[in-house]
């Protein structure tokens, strides 16, 4: 069997590394298509080096653009390197236009298409990544869905359960096999920055919904830079938030800014923090595998079961971002416990999925 698996950024380079692994043990052939959608070498190469993914076959190198654009160039590209390869099965992770290209390109080739991470649902389609999620699933032979939540989701939707395949997180896989090694590092990230010793908060904020807004993405710093007088906030610095901090003067004080980082320093990073502020969907749940409070700057998570659990809060942003962080920090840092459930299965959904695949 020849599976195609088709990733674009940094999250899916992530989920692809325990299931590429899964895939080579079951004795499934794979083709990599590496859509070029995060080129820059640190959201990029180094997480095919750091986890020791095998090197892309094909990258595109299509990135930049409206989404329409981005979306189309990949469709053509990608259905032309379908009809050379002849995969039997076609894998996407995810909600980017990485996923939605390459589902769509292989179903209208009558391609089966397995969509890991089906059946989030922010139910905000305002946010390009819902619409991705939606049409995705739609377009999808197999649908391995990460929680009950997003199992349930796709059953009200009509989806027929022959299809749905409730399998856990890729992303607990990866964390409890890359965890020992983010820690065994020669020199650590917390070194290099002098806080071994030291609390400290991690922010990451990337998402169109904040970057592309100025009211937003001004209030996020002036209240990050009024935190960051009692309490060190690190911040790695998308390529895309860097620009708009750019464009717009934003001027910051108190945040530790450093350039994006690898997989294992990220794992350290976010481990060793006394909370987390982001507006990521994959950190929130690194967040609640680190057992460490997160704090979404979102009006809705895909994650809701975090919510429930109370390892999560969502910050709508807004003109009173400042006081509502300092609150819901404040608030969290006197909840003493927090169900310590599974909610991501048990860490061998990569295993689950390669059999799934390997038996259709």
């Amino acid at each position: 069997m020849k599976v195609m698996t088709i990733i674009g950024a940094r999250p899916q380079f992530i989920k692809a590394a325990p299931l590429s692994k899964a895939l080579k043990e079951a004795g499934i052939d794979e083709f990599i298509l590496h859509t070029g959608q995060h080129y820059d070498p640190q959201m990029s190469d180094v997480f095919f080096k750091e986890l020791s993914i095998q090197p892309p076959h094909l990258n595109l190198h299509i990135h930049g653009g409206l989404h329409g654009q981005q979306t189309g160039r990949m469709l053509e590209a990608i259905e032309q390197t379908l009809i050379k390869e002849k995969p039997d099965r076609v894998l996407v992770y995810g909600d980017t236009n990485s996923t939605l290209a390459g589902a769509l390109a292989a179903a209208k080739l009558h391609i089966p298409v397995d969509h890991v991470e089906a059946g989030l649902r922010s139910f905000n389609k305002n946010m390009p990544e819902e619409v991705n999620r939606l049409l995705t699933d739609n377009l999808s032979t197999l649908l391995f869905t990460p929680t009950k939540t997003a199992t349930q989701n796709l059953k009200n939707e009509g989806f027929s359960e022959s299809k749905i395949r409730e399998v856990g997180d890729v992303m607990y896989d990866a964390v409890l096999h890359f965890k020992p090694f983010s820690e065994q590092k020669k020199q650590s990230i917390l070194e290099k920055l002098g806080l071994e010793e030291k609390s400290y908060y991690l922010a990451t904020i990337h998402r169109a919904e904040n970057t592309d807004n100025v009211d937003n993405l001004k209030e996020i710093f002036k209240a990050f830079d009024f935190i960051g007088k009692d309490v060190a906030i690190v911040f790695p610095l998308h390529p895309r938030t860097k620009e708009k901090i750019s464009q717009l003067n934003i001027i910051t004080k108190e945040i530790i800014f450093i350039d994006p980082v690898g997989y294992l320093d990220m794992l350290l990073l976010t481990d060793r923090a006394s909370f987390i502020l982001t507006d990521s969907g994959g950190l929130q749940k690194e967040a609640y595998f680190s057992k460490v409070p997160c704090l979404t700057l979102r009006d809705q998570t895909e994650w809701v079961e975090l919510l429930d659990a109370g390892w999560n809060k969502l910050v709508p942003v807004n003109e009173n971002l400042t006081e509502t962080l300092l609150k819901t920090i404040k608030q969290m840092k006197e909840t003493a416990s927090h169900d310590n459930l599974f909610l991501y299965g048990k860490g061998n959904a990569s295993r689950q999925i390669a059999e799934f695949i390997l038996n259709n």
